[in-house]
């Protein structure tokens, strides 16, 4: 059979009877008989690698066997949104005016404790707020599924098992530690838990008891989340007293090629390029290290994002998710709206539209990488190839012009 040779040798029947339900070769009734039949011997496996890392008999009996399949969790895992999100939806939905207010009031509600993180991580209060208010819109909430269930049914599914296997060890031993009771571990389905969304083992490294309440509470204490988020950001390589990035402004006929997270620059050599701070006063003419960012073209902002950018991406590994925590920190502590903001008039392409669009690419010999329908860096790349190929802006951006254009050239060159 096709799946046996897809399997690794070895896989387990449980493995073997989810991907065939998965890819419909058995009957309904027969594929929910194995499904549940497959999950409770996974389980019994997942009980038994617990014990042998030293989980306690009491977490394993009481808790891992207890848990659930969870048919939704799949579901979500599973789904691939059918329209790329565009920069001005993202942004607009995450850095709102009632978000901003909120941020500023909880700064100075918690200002003692947020000065304390700073001087014990070197992360500074405004930036805690922001991640605090994109993660779980500052605390109102944390995800509603039981995370051993959801763990369990991710562990159980051949898909990424290793991983969520690991992130239920994890989870099993933040309970063994009395840090969260069964009942309240609650949290999204893939398992990211409390006021910051830490997946167990994140929680597990880098989670501190910030109220000295003896339990690390991700859930019930903002002091024992704030610390806990300083304390990852610093793990993670936070520079102190560096911002994350600015808003910039770039000067008539700039060069968009010079665009990308792959390209780094010193300020000074931006200032030499003609960029400008927003407000079009000089850059500082240090020698600092940063890459331009146009996540909506050149008719929407330009960024200089630095170290402590990527950074965010280590929290979060999406452009848009660094620049709106970016942007959102900086307008908790006082700073203005953009002076660009995103185009209202941006367009969502279709998956399918972005496959398209990259076997045109890479038909004309333009690399945009695996058509995989996903506008990432290498097609963001590409498509300024091909714009400078035909004298037109090349910042790389998929806008309605261009894609018409690729489309002509590519059945010309057929």
């Amino acid at each position: 059979m096709v799946i046996r040779a897809w399997l690794k040798p070895g896989a387990s029947r449980h493995v073997l009877a989810l991907v065939t339900m998965w890819v419909g070769l058995l009957p309904l009734s027969q594929a929910q008989e194995e499904n549940h039949e497959g999950f409770r011997q996974c389980v019994a496996g997942l009980q038994e690698r617990a014990r042998g890392e030293g989980i306690s008999p009491e977490t394993v009996t009481d808790v891992l066997g207890a848990v659930q399949y969870v048919p939704r969790v799949i579901e979500l895992d599973r789904r691939q949104p059918e329209f790329t999100q565009t920069f001005t939806d993202y942004f607009g939905r995450r850095v709102t005016e009632d978000r901003v207010a909120r941020g500023r009031a909880l700064l100075a509600e918690h200002s003692g404790l947020l000065q304390r993180v700073l001087e014990e991580t070197g992360v500074p209060p405004h930036y805690l707020v922001a991640f605090w208010g994109l993660e779980t819109n500052f605390g109102s909430y944390f995800g509603s599924m039981p995370v051993p269930n959801s763990l369990a049914t991710l562990a159980c599914d051949p898909r990424r098992s290793e991983y969520f296997t690991g992130e239920l060890m994890a989870a099993l031993r933040i309970i063994d530690a009395g840090d969260i009771t069964p009942d309240r571990m609650l949290g999204s389905w893939a398992g990211a838990m409390g006021h910051v969304q830490f997946m167990p083992s994140v929680f597990l490294r880098y989670a501190v008891d910030g109220d000295g309440s003896g339990r690390r509470d991700l859930w019930g204490s903002i002091p024992d989340a704030m610390a806990s988020a300083g304390n990852f950001l610093r793990g993670i390589g936070w520079e102190p007293g560096l911002r994350w990035g600015r808003e910039v402004r770039l000067p008539e006929g700039f060069a968009y090629e010079l665009a990308g997270r792959n390209q780094k620059h010193s300020l000074q050599s931006w200032r030499e390029r003609g960029v400008k701070m927003a407000d079009g006063q000089a850059l500082p003419a240090l020698d600092l290290q940063a890459s331009l960012l146009v996540p909506s073209g050149h008719q929407g902002p330009a960024f200089l994002v630095y170290d402590n950018f990527e950074v965010i991406m280590r929290w979060n590994r999406s452009e848009f998710f660094a620049l709106a925590v970016g942007h959102l920190a900086d307008r908790i502590g006082g700073a203005p709206p953009l002076r660009r903001p995103p185009p209202a008039d941006a367009q969502a392409l279709a998956r399918e539209d972005v496959t398209n669009m990259q076997n045109k690419l890479n038909q004309m010999g333009f690399d945009a990488g695996a058509a995989d329908g996903i506008f990432g860096p290498a097609t963001r790349a590409a498509l300024s190839q091909f714009q400078r190929s035909i004298g037109v802006v090349a910042d790389g951006h998929p806008d309605a012009a261009s894609i018409e254009a690729l489309m002509v050239a590519s059945a010309r060159s057929e």
